[in-house]
C-alpha cells in the first residue's frame, strides 16, 4: 500500500514531466513556483520590450550560440561561457519560450538536451501565449548568478554529418526533411547545392501548426495575430506523421537545424522513441560533395554577384535622384 501510494504521488507530482517537452501557460508558471530556470530566447532588444517575468536572456539563442559561417554550435568552451554568464545550467529545469512557434525556443531545448540536460521543456505558445492568458509580463531583467559549467555533448541527441550520411543509407532509418517544399525541390537553393538527401521523406516543419500558412499571411496582412501558429491537436500531428514507425530511429534535418529542432520536439512528444537531430543539416550535408543528392542543383554565385552589383548600381542612381530632388526644393 505504502510502495502505491509513494507511486501515485510521484505521477502527480508537479516536477514529473518526462513526458511532457511541450507545455502550456499553467505550467510554466508552476515551474516558476519551485524555482526553474524560464529562458527567453528570442533577440535581446525584443526582450527587452517585455518579457515573462524573471526570465532571463542570452540574446538570440540560435545567434549567439553558434557560428555565423557554419551555423554549428560555437566551441563548448565558449558555450560554457556564455550560458554559465547568463545563469542557464542545463542540468537544471528549464523552461525555454519565444514567440508562438518559434524555433528558437526549440533550438534552446535542443541546446539544453545535446549538452546533457534531462528536465527542460518548451513553451511553444511563448510569450504570445503568456499575454492572451492576462499574464503580466515586466521588462526588467534580473541578474542571475553566473554558473561554472562543464559541459559534454550528448552523442544520443544530434547526428554529425559522417554519422548522418551513414544512417541515411541503412535500411529501417527514417529522414525527415523539415525544410520548405522549394528547398526539398531544389528549385530554392540556399547553399553550395540544391535538392534533398536520398530516401528523405518532405515535412515541412510549419505543417506542425494550425495554419502552416500563417508566416505569409502576416506578411501579407491577411491575419491579425499569430495564433495560426499554435500546434496542431495531437490527433492531427499524429495524422501528419502516420506514415512513419515510433519505433525505428528517426533523424531530422533542415538547413541548419533550427527548425529540425522543432519537429524533433514533436515528433519526441508524440511517443517516437530514438529521434535525433542533424545539426549540422544542409549546410554542412551539401558541403560534402560526394554525399548523393536527389534533383541536385547548383547555386550560380555569378549570378547572384551580378543581381546585387545592379542593385546597388540602381540604389546609387536613386540616391543621386533623391539629393537632387532635395536640391530643387
Amino acid at each position: 500500500m505504502h510502495n502505491y501510494l509513494f507511486l501515485l504521488i510521484i505521477l502527480l507530482s508537479p516536477t514529473s514531466h518526462a513526458a511532457s517537452l511541450i507545455v502550456d501557460t499553467a505550467f510554466v508558471t508552476a515551474a516558476q513556483q519551485r524555482g526553474a530556470i524560464v529562458w527567453d530566447a528570442r533577440a535581446a532588444n525584443d526582450y527587452a520590450k517585455g518579457h515573462i517575468p524573471g526570465a532571463i536572456n542570452i540574446g538570440a539563442a540560435s545567434a549567439v550560440l553558434r557560428n555565423p559561417n557554419t551555423e554549428d554550435f560555437l566551441p563548448t568552451a565558449q558555450i560554457e561561457k556564455i550560458l554559465g554568464a547568463g545563469g542557464i545550467d542545463p542540468s537544471k529545469e528549464i523552461v525555454i519560450y519565444a514567440t508562438r512557434g518559434d524555433v528558437a525556443a526549440y533550438f534552446g531545448l535542443y541546446t539544453v538536451q545535446h549538452f546533457g540536460g534531462k528536465r527542460g521543456t518548451v513553451y511553444h505558445d511563448g510569450i504570445d501565449g503568456w499575454q492572451a492568458a492576462g499574464r503580466a509580463i515586466s521588462t526588467q531583467a534580473p541578474k542571475p548568478a553566473p554558473v561554472a559549467l562543464k559541459l559534454t555533448p550528448d552523442p544520443n541527441v544530434g547526428v554529425t554529418t559522417e554519422q548522418f550520411i551513414a544512417a541515411a543509407q541503412r535500411p529501417g532509418v527514417q529522414v525527415i526533411d523539415a525544410r520548405t517544399a522549394g528547398e526539398f525541390s531544389g528549385n530554392d537553393v540556399r547553399a553550395i547545392r540544391g535538392g534533398h538527401v536520398p530516401g528523405a521523406i518532405n515535412i515541412p516543419y510549419e505543417q506542425n501548426w494550425v495554419d502552416p500558412d500563417t508566416v505569409l499571411k502576416l506578411a501579407r496582412k491577411q491575419v491579425a495575430d499569430n495564433s495560426g501558429m499554435s500546434l496542431k491537436p495531437t490527433d492531427d500531428l499524429k495524422k501528419l506523421y502516420a506514415q512513419l514507425d515510433p519505433n525505428q530511429e528517426t533523424i531530422v534535418y533542415c538547413q541548419s537545424g533550427v527548425r529540425a529542432a522543432e519537429t524533433a520536439t514533436v515528433l519526441a512528444q508524440l511517443g517516437f522513441k530514438n529521434v535525433k537531430v542533424y545539426d549540422s543539416s544542409w549546410l554542412g550535408y551539401d558541403a560534402k560533395l560526394s554525399a548523393p543528392v536527389n534533383n541536385e542543383t547548383f547555386f550560380n554565385v555569378g549570378a547572384l554577384n551580378g543581381r546585387l552589383s545592379a542593385m546597388q548600381q540602381r540604389i546609387v542612381q536613386l540616391e543621386r535622384e533623391l539629393a537632387a530632388t532635395k536640391a530643387a526644393k
